[in-house]
């Protein structure tokens, strides 16, 4: 199984159980699901940010294509 990777290349498998293995090494195997929560929070906060300015984006637009008679 090949991961493409745009800068370095495909990933085999062997590069990928590698690259577990010094993570694992690295943080220990308690500090990892702690580091996936800190990972899942950020990515919740990105889309809710990302949400929020889609919805105001979009509620701008309506604002601004109402005519003039509207607005008053």
């Amino acid at each position: 199984m090949e991961i493409p990777f745009a800068l370095i290349g495909p990933l085999g498998t062997t590069e990928t159980i590698l690259i577990i293995a010094a993570i694992l090494l690295l943080f220990g195997g308690k500090k990892i699901p702690e580091l996936m929560r800190g990972i899942g929070q950020g990515i919740r906060e990105f889309n809710a940010a990302k949400s929020n300015l889609k919805q105001e984006l979009e509620q701008g637009m309506k604002e601004n294509s109402k005519s003039p008679e509207e607005k008053k």
